[in-house]
């Protein structure tokens, strides 16, 4: 596995539907990592969701970035 450094470079989400008229619930659920090609992504998930729920990888935003830096560094 080839990763640039030990920062995530996306989070990942468990998005569940609550009905129609409700909002979205989004979980962090874990982490994922760009190899150093461009062509792949390592994943550490700390919870698996088991109701159906969605898997939505995303960029952090720039203020959570340095908080789950900090609780990943023993991570890949």
């Amino acid at each position: 596995m080839t990763t640039t450094s030990n920062k995530p470079t996306h989070r990942i989400f468990a998005v569940s539907k609550r009905g129609e008229d409700k909002k979205s619930h989004w979980l962090k659920v874990g982490a994922a990592w760009s190899h150093r090609d461009g062509k792949g992504l390592s994943l550490k998930l700390e919870f698996m969701p088991l109701n159906g729920a969605e898997l939505v990888l995303r960029v952090p935003e720039a203020d959570e970035t340095a908080t789950a830096d900090e609780a990943n560094d023993t991570a890949v």
